[in-house]
């Protein structure tokens, strides 16, 4: 939603309307060109790292440190970004229903509270930036401040941009009435806030499941109905301060691990703007193409395959879906049901080695990380062959997807073309087995081989596209990465109400055996998974589930995986789960237009999972 260029010409001597304008083309101009910058920043640094640790042999101390700082920068300007654009994750269910009769009330409602969040962190922000002021990084000798500040200048922004919005909009009568209605919701908090805390756990079902639901609902956006929520309780519920918002937001965001993210997307657009995606797409139909529902297997596969290299879902998915998307919708695969696999395939993959949650788990458990990840391949791959035969069932009779089967001579023939692109993938596995790059960095060296292999091979001389490519992955990053900060805060305030303690000692005492204990722990995990990011809930429950697993006879391996996908599960689906809406950024699809498609899918995982928990020989036959 931008402001209209015609409603602002200074022709029409609407002054005020063509300075709001400037200001917001300014803003825009800027916040892109620095997160274009940071991105290129960002590739190099990592990629020096990697070329004086392997090939000099004099590490730089200070790249990850760096590399860390800026990217906080890089995640709050892309979310500033995607504020401008509107690209922001909202649920347009209600607001187009009926013929978007709603809509009146509903766009003024989305554009008001991030006003109020934002407003009401900036001055907590600017506090956080001062308690930060006196603490130095330990390689670059900096002020955590330099980082902190990030954090200020993104809230500050987005709350100007969304103040401009509402001036655009004008106060009319229906921003008005919602204006009114959202002060007299606050007065009646107000008014019942000495009763809030004598609720106890009640208090968790109003805000952090309530309100979140009816903003979600409502169409506001994803990662600003977590964070207003997460405000409401903490200001009406408990004695909690509310900077912990920013400081648990910001963590996490700056996480260095999710540095992946705009590096694989980054690497899978320059993967179609060079050409090297169309090889490798064309070699995938001349093989699959004849099988109906064939490219969803490379998907499947895909997935699989990069879970192994980045271990962070976000950074698989943005790996795959820019490569394979655009070919698969010219073959005739809806949108919806794209996202719909990108999804449910990310949540398939959570067990496949160096996953985050299995070094989480091992962490937090003692469990032998070697058992770990030889126990979570197995378990994947019965939940992926589970995908594939829906899918397979799903493209029975469709013919839209289904290409002739070519002759031998023309499969050699794109295989040879196609062979420089698909080494790719065998780059980027090699770099991590042989200890040369991270999880973080290798995606560095992939954005370099596929440059190199652009200019030499492929011969691609658009590199005028290259600028936008970067404000996309900025403003995707953003997207992303502030709906993980609001809901780190709202799971860290989700712990710290004593919830955990109470849940554990019903479940120690539950009768019915080791099943009975899967079965619940499936349920509370997949629901643990849509309302917690994936890692706090494991890093949460799991030291106090483990031993109750280990009494009633359960393998921890066993137990591991199952946890693992259950929560899986959950963060992909909707309509709470934080992967969900990362799919549907990746895909480019509103969340309602895929919820309608995503939920046999849903249906297949647990299907497979109750297969796992039933069958513990599927978890621990490889040990």
């Amino acid at each position: 939603m931008r402001i209209s260029p015609e409603a602002a010409d200074p022709v029409t001597g609407n002054q005020a309307q063509a300075l709001l304008l400037r200001l917001d083309r300014g803003i825009g101009a800027v916040c892109e060109l620095l997160a274009a910058i940071l991105i290129v920043a960002e590739t190099a640094i990592l990629l020096s790292g990697v070329i004086a640790r392997y090939v000099l042999h004099a590490p730089l101390t200070w790249s990850d440190e760096l590399a860390s700082i800026l990217f906080l920068w890089l995640a709050m300007l892309g979310a500033v970004i995607a504020l401008r654009r509107g690209e922001h994750m909202r649920l347009t269910i209600l607001v187009n229903a009926r013929g978007g009769i709603y809509r009146k009330w509903l766009d003024p409602l989305a554009a008001i509270v991030p006003v109020i969040l934002l407003g009401t962190l900036l001055p907590f922000s600017l506090e956080h930036f001062e308690d930060e002021m006196l603490v130095m990084t330990p390689a670059l000798g900096l002020s955590h401040s330099w980082r902190t500040s990030a954090m200020v200048v993104g809230i500050g922004l987005m709350a100007l941009l969304s103040a401009l919005r509402l001036l655009e909009r004008g106060f009319d009568r229906a921003t008005l009435q919602v204006v009114l209605a959202i002060a007299l919701l606050a007065a009646v908090l107000f008014i019942l806030r000495p009763l809030f805390p004598s609720l106890g756990y009640y208090n968790l079902l109003i805000f952090l499941v309530g309100l979140v639901i009816t903003n979600v609902v409502l169409g506001v956006p994803i990662a600003f109905s977590f964070g207003v929520a997460t405000l409401c309780y903490l200001a009406f519920a408990t004695h909690v301060p509310l900077s912990v918002i920013v400081s648990r937001g910001q963590g996490g965001m700056e996480h260095l691990v999710l540095l992946s993210v705009p590096l694989f997307i980054i690497l899978g657009l320059l993967l179609e703007m060079t050409g090297m995606a169309r090889v490798m797409v064309e070699l995938l139909v001349a093989l699959l193409g004849h099988v109906r529902g064939g490219l969803s297997y490379v998907l499947l596969g895909a997935i699989f395959l990069v879970s192994g290299i980045s271990g962070s879902k976000a950074a698989d998915m943005a790996a795959v879906a820019p490569a394979l998307f655009p070919e698969m919708k010219k073959r005739g695969y809806k949108p919806d049901e794209l996202v719909a696999q990108l999804a449910t395939s990310a949540a398939m993959s959570e067990t496949i080695p160096p996953s985050l949650v299995l070094i989480t788990i091992g962490s937090v458990t003692d469990v032998s990380m070697a058992s770990l990840f030889t126990g979570g391949l197995l378990p994947a791959f019965v939940l992926c062959v589970a995908l594939a035969v829906l899918s397979r069932l799903r493209f029975q009779g469709d013919h839209r997807s289904v290409t002739p089967r070519p002759p031998a001579r023309h499969i050699l023939r794109t295989l040879v073309i196609a062979s420089p692109a698909l080494a790719l993938p065998f780059v980027i596995r090699a770099a991590v087995v042989e200890g040369v790059a991270t999880a973080t960095e290798v995606a560095t060296i992939g954005i370099a081989y596929v440059v190199v292999c652009g200019l030499l091979v492929y011969r691609c001389r658009d590199w005028s596209r290259l600028m936008p490519l970067l404000v996309e992955t900025a403003a995707l990053t953003g997207a992303i990465l502030f709906v993980f900060g609001m809901a780190t805060a709202m799971g860290w305030s989700m712990t710290q109400s004593g919830l955990s303690r109470q849940l554990i000692a019903v479940m120690s005492g539950l009768p019915g055996g080791g099943m009975t204990f899967l079965l619940i722990s499936i349920a509370l995990f997949i629901v643990l998974g849509s309302v917690l990011e994936g890692i706090p809930a494991l890093v949460l429950f799991a030291p106090l589930l483990f031993p109750i697993a280990r009494v009633v006879g359960i393998h921890e391996v066993h137990y591991a995986m199952v946890a693992i996908l259950a929560m899986g599960i959950g963060l992909f689906a909707p309509p709470l789960g934080i992967g969900y809406y990362t799919a549907c950024a990746m895909g480019r699809v509103s969340p309602d237009q895929a919820m309608r498609t995503i939920w046999p899918y849903i249906g297949a995982l647990i299907a497979a999972l109750v297969l796992v928990a039933a069958v513990p020989w599927l978890s621990t036959c490889l040990l």
